[in-house]
């Protein structure tokens, strides 16, 4: 049927507009697009990869750097302490939505141990999803921001300075994650490939000469926590074979992750129910005096850490009336001066391990005395399963109430 002449004319000229118009929202999101890398390359030194970055599911519209002396990375400053850019996104409402962070050793940054008075479950509600590593033959761990890998640098060299390794980090901004507990399938994936692709940038960079292999294209979700002891298969099994757990005081939860014996941040965190926690305070009147009943599920713990390899080099433990912690160095055991901390060592073939422990406040006033065993029983079995040796204890009357 064909079309009175004016009405095809109509219809040409709309068909017109159309095509106009199309033009012109494809030329508007092409430069959109251009500039958004534009940004992100240069608050992030040409490391982290806008592509990746732009395929996260808070990444749309307007993208810009923060501009400032924080939140951009500046790869002369990066031999004296870690450097990250800071990223804003027109979709996640015009605020921060992701951060990248690179970083190498050695370092003048040292390595904190867990701290009494900061509970492992999370008080921001009611989910807490503990690290897991990353897998895929890649020494990374994902947590429920983002995404952590380490890679050596044999041959690196930084304003003439040797780099031993190197790391990087793929962060989405908490405010963006709180609404929905951890990271999407679509974003775990994309922070993966975004940590690897930036630490193999800079390792480029650095003249590293070894490169992380591609990620797992598909990156598991992250378990909640705590569990019953008895459930414990990964980094907490040996608390639930060793039988501690059906003990009068022990915790009977955990917080544990897979085991990766070459992560090099390991944590198993013993904490106890808020029903065992309140017959732990009312069945000890012999210690308990001065000390205050928890108040919530998570208040009372023992957080078990062990270090490998660079990170263990320069690990310090608090001590009160100074800025500078104890170092807790390789080939050592001891106490923290103040505080219920807790250090021991062994040796990976070269490779130095730091192992800690924490008790939370309160619960070492009650406890103490009976945690040299169970940190003896945890030391043992990841120096063992690690095929390490020489392991070095705290001394037994360490373990007192002060």
């Amino acid at each position: 049927m064909q079309l009175p002449d004016g009405i095809r004319k109509s219809v040409n000229v709309l068909l017109c507009l159309a095509a106009v118009a199309a033009i012109g929202w494809s030329g508007r999101e092409i430069w959109q697009t251009l500039d958004a890398r534009r940004q992100i390359d240069a608050g992030c030194a040409d490391l982290v990869p806008a592509g990746r970055v732009l395929a996260l599911d808070r990444a749309g519209g307007e993208i810009v750097h923060r501009q400032g002396e924080e939140g951009t990375i500046e790869l002369d400053a990066l031999a004296e302490e870690a450097q990250d850019c800071e990223l804003f996104s027109e979709k996640a409402g015009g605020r921060w939505f992701f951060t990248g962070r690179v970083g190498v050793f050695p370092t003048d940054a040292y390595v904190l141990p867990d701290d009494p008075v900061s509970s492992p479950v999370d008080r921001t509600g009611t989910r807490t999803y503990p690290a897991q590593p990353l897998g895929g033959g890649i020494t990374g761990s994902v947590d429920d921001r983002g995404v952590t890998v380490q890679l050596p640098c044999a041959g690196g060299e930084l304003d003439g300075r040797p780099v031993t390794a190197l790391w990087a980090r793929a962060e989405l901004y908490a405010s963006g994650i709180w609404e929905y507990g951890q990271p999407s399938a679509n974003d775990r994936a994309v922070l993966a490939e975004t940590a690897v692709l930036t630490a193999n940038n800079l390792a480029e960079r650095l003249g590293c000469a070894d490169r992380l292999p591609d990620p797992p294209s598909e990156v598991p979700a992250l378990a909640e926590g705590p569990i019953p002891v008895g459930r414990a298969e990964g980094t907490c099994a040996w608390y639930r074979e060793s039988g501690l757990a059906g003990r009068e005081g022990f915790p009977d939860t955990v917080l544990e992750s897979r085991v990766d014996d070459g992560l090099w941040d390991e944590a198993c965190a013993l904490v106890l129910s808020e029903d065992r926690a309140r017959d732990v305070h009312s069945g000890r009147p012999d210690r308990g005096d001065g000390v205050s009943a928890p108040e919530r599920p998570g208040d009372w713990y023992v957080a078990l850490r062990t270090f490998l390899g660079e990170d263990a080099r320069d690990v310090r433990v608090p001590r009160s009336g100074t800025e500078d912690p104890l170092p807790a160095r390789p080939g050592t055991a001891g106490r923290s001066p103040d505080e219920s901390v807790w250090w021991a060592s062994s040796d990976c073939a070269g490779r130095p391990q730091i192992h800690t422990m924490t008790l939370a406040y309160g619960y070492d006033r009650l406890m103490a005395p009976r945690m040299e065993r169970l940190f003896r029983a945890y030391v043992t079995e990841i120096t063992e399963r690690r095929d390490c040796a020489d392991p070095r204890f705290p001394e037994g009357d360490t373990f007192r109430v002060r």
